[in-house]
């Protein structure tokens, strides 16, 4: 077994957090319905979600969507367009300034490509992006991936691997490795 299988499929932890998951899919639902003007409904909610204080000149656009929200940590001046997804059961942590367009995806936790461990196991790692860091509309960023101070991520781009910083990010990152 990989070092990356971090939490077994239903052990106590992962029934934990299912359940989480359950109560967060139900905050999202009503932050997502409220009108777009009801700025205290919005706050109240995301900080729920979030299970803490927001930071200073958040700003995120519903709908918004997250499967845990307390491993999401959210830097002052951070802006999240429409239609955005935070899987941050592993952690997600984005720096101040940070900038997210719409349909931005951010996936933290996966399943082993074995088939036999595939049922077992969930895989991941954390993403942790810098400050002052523009993401493009619809790029993913994948588990365990580093972006640096100032990078740019381009739209639809597949990000896999660390990002350095002050450096622009493209395209997608597909291809068959390995059959079975």
């Amino acid at each position: 077994m990989s070092h990356d299988r971090f939490l077994r499929i239903h052990s106590p932890e992962f029934r934990a957090m299912s359940q989480r998951v359950l109560e967060v899919t139900a905050l999202t639902s009503r932050l997502n319905v409220l009108p777009f003007d009801d700025e205290a409904g919005k706050a109240a909610l995301l900080e729920q979600i979030l299970g803490r204080a927001l930071p200073d000149r958040l700003t995120i656009y519903p709908p918004f969507f997250t499967d845990h929200g307390s491993n999401l940590e959210l830097g002052e001046r951070v802006f999240i367009n429409q239609n955005c997804t935070f899987l941050d059961y592993a952690g997600i942590r984005l720096g101040d300034r940070v900038m997210v367009a719409p349909k931005v995806t951010f996936i933290t936790v996966g399943h082993p490509v074995d088939p036999h461990e595939r049922r077992e196991w969930l895989t991941g790692g954390p993403i942790d992006v810098a400050e002052n860091v523009w993401i493009g509309a619809g790029a993913t960023i994948l588990p365990g991936v580093s972006i640096g101070k100032d990078a740019v991520i381009a739209a639809g781009a597949i990000v896999a691997d660390d990002v350095p910083p002050a450096t622009l990010a493209t395209g997608e990152k597909a291809a068959v490795r390995r059959q079975w």
